[in-house]
């Protein structure tokens, strides 16, 4: 019988090919600590590192989500945080990835679409009779995020398309808020993730000074559709601070944690089957998670529509997608060859 039970225990930990099974290192790159990226990251790595554990994912800030995709198509990383925008902006070698293809050893792909981040304004409160649309902030400071953030990157396109010329200022997260109640800036970038939750930079800032909403007036939020933006409305609660506005207009744009080919199909498969099962726990530990709670099919069908003709589908996530009854014919020529 003690035979009988050595051998048994030596099967559990003989891998496949007969050699000692190995846990698969991870190494997954997203946005700096702070950001809604490193949180959510943080929490999803926790469950498949409890549910997957022949892997061991290792979460490693970066200063922004660019980063992490750069990194990963480099060599650096293994996964990253990646966003439609960022895909675009590789895509069309422009933006933060122009010249950047000559450096590409491997080609990133879409595997696994977390939640949309929506993008906007805030300024001091007590300069709300000052600032009463986007235009009014031409010639002022603005912070509108770190130079890498797609956030940024989708502000200063909106503000590009209706002509606000203001002064960029890089300053550090953690000094937002005084630098805000100083006057030294008249107004920084705002963010939602999931239309549920925001970044914790943006939590510490509501601590340093009392800020409000700039919406978009009417006028410039006809001229941001006219330009292919999308606009959606987001509940002030979000903030759990008066944010002075009874609606808040931001735009959104589609936000991944994604991984390579290096992780095959049967894994990515597994892991976005995890995250399925456990979307309830994922959202009870950070709000991000909400949308993927609520439909998790649904809301890798709209992040792979974002970015379909952008980067190639991992055959995990079409197998998922197919599994699940939702798969779209039209996505077949976008599957990710091994």
């Amino acid at each position: 019988m003690r035979n009988l039970l050595r051998v048994f225990l030596i099967l559990l930990l003989l891998g496949p090919g007969g050699g000692w099974a190995q846990v698969k290192d991870l190494k997954w790159g997203t946005s700096a600590v702070g950001s809604s990226g490193h949180r959510t990251l943080v929490n999803l790595a926790a469950l498949l590192n409890r549910e997957m554990p022949d892997y061991r994912i290792t979460v490693l800030p970066t200063p922004g989500a660019i980063v992490s995709v750069k990194g990963y198509a480099t060599g650096q990383f293994d996964g990253y945080y990646g966003s439609d925008v960022a895909f675009y902006e590789l895509a069309h070698d422009t933006g933060r990835f122009k010249g950047f293809k000559a450096q590409i050893k491997r080609y990133p792909v879409q595997s696994f679409w977390v939640f949309t981040v929506e993008v906007g304004v805030g300024i001091h409160a007590r300069d709300r009779e000052t600032y009463r649309q986007w235009r009014d902030l031409s010639g002022e400071r603005v912070f509108t995020g770190p130079l890498p953030w797609d956030v940024r990157a989708v502000l200063e396109r909106a503000f590009s398309t209706l002509g606000v010329k203001h002064q960029y200022v890089e300053v550090d997260l953690a000094s937002v808020g005084a630098l805000l109640e100083a006057g030294r800036i008249k107004a920084f970038i705002t963010y939602t993730n999931a239309e549920a939750t925001t970044a914790p930079w943006i939590i510490e800032t509501s601590l340093a000074t009392d800020w409000a909403i700039l919406n978009p007036s009417p006028p410039e939020r006809e001229l941001l559709r006219q330009a292919g933006f999308g606009l959606v409305t987001v509940s002030p609660k979000v903030f759990k601070k008066n944010v002075y506005v009874d609606t808040i207009y931001y735009i959104p744009f589609y936000y991944g944690l994604h991984v390579g080919l290096e992780v095959p199909e049967e894994d990515v498969y597994r892991m976005l089957t995890v995250i399925e099962k456990h979307a309830a726990e994922l959202a009870k530990a950070d709000k991000g998670f909400e949308q993927i709670r609520k439909d998790m099919v649904g809301m890798q069908r709209r992040g792979i529509e974002a970015a379909l003709e952008l980067v190639p589908i991992h055959p995990g996530l079409a197998r998922f997608m197919r599994e699940r009854g939702a798969w779209d014919p039209k996505w077949e020529a976008r599957v990710a060859k091994p």
